[in-house]
Parts: C-alpha cells; structure tokens; sequence
C-alpha cells in the first residue's frame, strides 16, 4: 500500500484523521467532543447591538459568547431601507458582485476569499447604525473561531461546501473555478460544465480544486445535494426561533472523505464501529456512481478493539 486514510474513532472523545503516503504522514486532523468547531455553522442569530464606532454589530447566535459581525459581511438584503432604495441597491451589489470574475480560491485555508465584500462605494453611502437595528433577526455563518475573550466572527455570505463545488445561495456571481486549478482546458471544460447548470438566480457556484478532473454528471450530482441542502436549511430557519442553531459543519470523518479522499488512496482504514458505518454511507450519497461493489467501497476495513 503506498497511500491510505487512517481514521481513529474508537473513543467517543476524541477522533484523528491521518493520510500516510509511503510511510509519511501527509495529512493530518483531530476533533474533540468537547470542543466542536463553530466555523461553517450556520445560525438563526439576532443582533443585540450595534457599535457605530467599529462599524460592526454584536451578534447572540447561542453560543458562549456574542459574535462580531462587520458591516462589510452584511449582505444589503437586511439593510432596513425603502423597498426601492433596497432594490436599487441589490441590484447594483449583484452588478459588482458579477464583474468580480470568476477567478475563486476556495481551497485555501480560509475560504473568506470565496465569500464577496460589499463594494466600497455602496458601504460608502451607508452607516451601520443607519440601515442596521438592535434585535433584528439575521441568518449568519461562523467564519472564525472564538479566541481569548473574543466572539466568533459572523458573516451573512454564507457559503455551503461539497466534495467538488461550494454553494453560495445569497451571492449572484455566476460560475466560478478554484485559482488552484491551473490547466487550461480543464478551467475551460468545467466553466462550461457550471454554465449548463440550472443555478438559481441569485445564487453563485465554485468549483473546487477536487472537481478539476471531473465528470459533469459529477459536479451536478454534487450541486444538486447542496441545492438540497440549502432548501433543508431554509425550512428549518422559517421554522425556528433565535437564536439557535440551523445547520452544523461536518464532522471530521464527513470532512476527510469530502475533503481529502482522492484516487491515489488505496485504502480507507476506520478504527470505530460507528464511524465506520458513517464512511461508508457518506462513500454512497458522496460518490453514488460507485456501486457496493466499487474499488471505493471495498477498500474500507474496519478494525474492531
């Protein structure tokens, strides 16, 4: 064997993920039961003030302390306007969002690359105390962890991951490919690939660096599972109260297949009964072109203590 993934989840407490490539360890990640990540969550969240000096509202999302959320993560939609300025305005943010190109890196360590910044001019005729007010109900996406005595930092871009594309449902920016996918024709083939999509109006998609050699079926097969997604997450948050939680970033196990699974990994090796039986339904609704009987599914093990 030249390359696996090690995933430990025997004890509860703690699960470790390791990609080992001919001995050396190429990847490697830990999550605690104690300590959930907040970042990628998505909360129904509620503004408890607004701090005209930091051109930045304190955010009560449920967690152990009130996120920051700057002005510049506030998508115009929750700018509290006439409904003509407020359309006005939509449609010059999407004009600027649209001429942003479709040059995205999505890849890196911190995706805030993938999510948009209102655009100078229009912050410029605004202030945070003018448009944005004391309890108003916002849904809101954890981008940074909470650190020392400082909140999480909260965005209202939010953006949804799959194993080859990233959803973004409130940002109109067309298609969009990973900078970190270099080849020529391989930018050219999935740019057309995103175009055939059927993405709603007002939404945008990127191509992660996983997608660049795949099928279009592939891509719209994982387009669709976030187009679900999103909808799940819609009906939840008509449906709840804040602050409160509407959907959770995966866990580790779920992370490591969408993230760092690829085709030179001869073997999965899972050590826990119950992740185990995640790896392998996540393999199925992840990579549903693989049959039971695929190189994928077989090479998982599963070592009992």
């Amino acid at each position: 064997m030249t390359k696996m993934m090690l995933i430990d989840a025997v004890h509860p407490e703690e699960v470790r993920v390791a990609v080992v490539n001919k001995g050396q360890v190429e990847d490697f990640d830990f999550e605690s039961a104690k300590k959930r990540q907040l970042r990628g969550n998505i909360y129904l969240a509620k503004i408890t003030r607004v701090e005209p000096s930091l051109q930045a509202a304190f955010v009560d999302f449920g967690g152990n302390r009130h996120g920051f959320l700057a002005f510049n993560e506030i998508h115009p939609d929750y700018y509290q306007l006439p409904q003509a300025d407020r359309e006005a305005l939509l449609a010059e943010a999407s004009s600027v969002e649209s001429d942003n190109g479709d040059d995205v890196d999505v890849d890196s360590d911190d995706e805030d690359e993938a999510r948009p910044v209102v655009s100078s001019s229009i912050q410029k005729r605004y202030k945070i105390q003018e448009v944005i007010r004391r309890r108003q109900i916002m849904l809101v996406q954890a981008v940074k962890e909470e650190r020392g005595n400082k909140g999480a930092a909260l965005t209202t871009y939010l953006s949804l991951a799959g194993r080859y594309c990233v959803l973004m449902p409130n940002t109109p920016r067309g298609g969009g490919i990973s900078r970190k996918i270099t080849n020529a024709a391989d930018r050219k083939r999935l740019k057309k690939i995103v175009g055939e999509l059927n993405v709603p109006e007002g939404m945008g998609l990127i191509v992660r660096t996983a997608g660049a050699k795949r099928t279009k079926t592939e891509i719209k097969r994982d387009f669709e599972y976030l187009i679900k997604l999103w909808a799940k997450i819609r009906e939840l948050t008509l449906s709840s109260v804040a602050p409160c939680m509407i959907n959770e970033e995966a866990g580790l196990v779920h992370r490591a297949l969408r993230d760092l699974y690829d085709k030179d990994i001869d073997q999965v090796l899972v050590d826990g009964d119950t992740a185990y039986r995640e790896a392998k339904d996540l393999a199925k609704m992840l990579m549903p072109s693989h049959s039971i009987k695929s190189p994928f599914l077989s090479i998982f093990l599963f070592s009992a203590r």
